[in-house]
């Protein structure tokens, strides 16, 4: 039987430069729930901007203000304004939740993360060698659906390791079709909703103690879409 295109794949990543750590996280749907799966996350930025004032259009880039750094919103509510000082951390965290809800109730949506830890001196090679395993993850599933995935990454296309990794795969079986799409995170709403699934996976494979209040939101929202229920670790040193 032929193959045909039954996956639209968005990838992120995260992690912690300073001890090596790098995550992978994703998102993926049929490429008939696009029109869905994007309404549905727009529904939750409108949701923002009518109570927090926060543009449809800003880039919601997990790192910042998750730990509070910038204004995320132009008006934040009273309940966080307390002795005239905004509590950007706490809302930042409420404002991840509840992006994290909308994700975990989305129909047809599938959600993934792998993650490793290598020298911190070759975070390149680390990353390189952890997008290799992704993609033949990406493609097991695949071949077991007899299917076709388009991927779609966070970037400006200058960096070309991604691209090198693609065209490694062999061309007569592979089912990852093309080199990977840049897509710019500042207006791709679909790589924001893939930088959050990779945050949250790296914090709950690297468990550093500022970002304690996150160590389950993995599972309590995203595992019911993860097939594997869980961000997948490779041992130190893999790649």
């Amino acid at each position: 039987m032929t193959p045909y295109l039954d996956r639209m794949i968005y990838i992120d990543d995260s992690g912690h430069p300073q001890t090596g750590d790098v995550t992978y996280g994703w998102i993926a749907f049929e490429p008939n729930s696009w029109s869905d799966v994007l309404g549905r996350w727009l529904e939750c930025r409108k949701l923002l901007w009518r109570e927090f004032s926060i543009p449809v259009t800003d880039e919601l880039h997990t790192t910042e203000y998750v730990n509070g750094r910038g204004q995320i919103s132009k008006k934040p509510p009273e309940k966080y304004i307390h002795q005239g000082q905004t509590y950007w951390k706490d809302l930042g965290q409420y404002v991840a939740r509840t992006c994290l809800e909308t994700l975990s109730s989305t129909q047809g949506l599938y959600v993934g993360a792998v993650g490793t830890r290598g020298d911190p001196k070759k975070l390149a090679a680390t990353k390189k060698g952890l997008y290799a395993h992704l993609l033949k993850r990406l493609e097991v599933d695949l071949h077991g659906r007899n299917g076709l995935g388009m991927v779609f990454i966070d970037g400006d296309g200058t960096d070309t390791s991604y691209r090198d990794v693609h065209r490694q795969l062999p061309r007569i079986s592979r089912r990852i079709v093309e080199d990977p799409i840049a897509q710019d995170s500042k207006v791709s709403q679909l790589v924001q909703m893939a930088d959050l699934v990779a945050w949250s996976a790296n914090v709950h494979l690297n468990r550093h103690p500022k970002n304690a209040f996150a160590y389950n939101w993995y599972v309590d929202y995203l595992s019911q879409r993860d097939l594997a229920r869980e961000p997948y670790r490779l041992d130190p040193g893999y790649s």
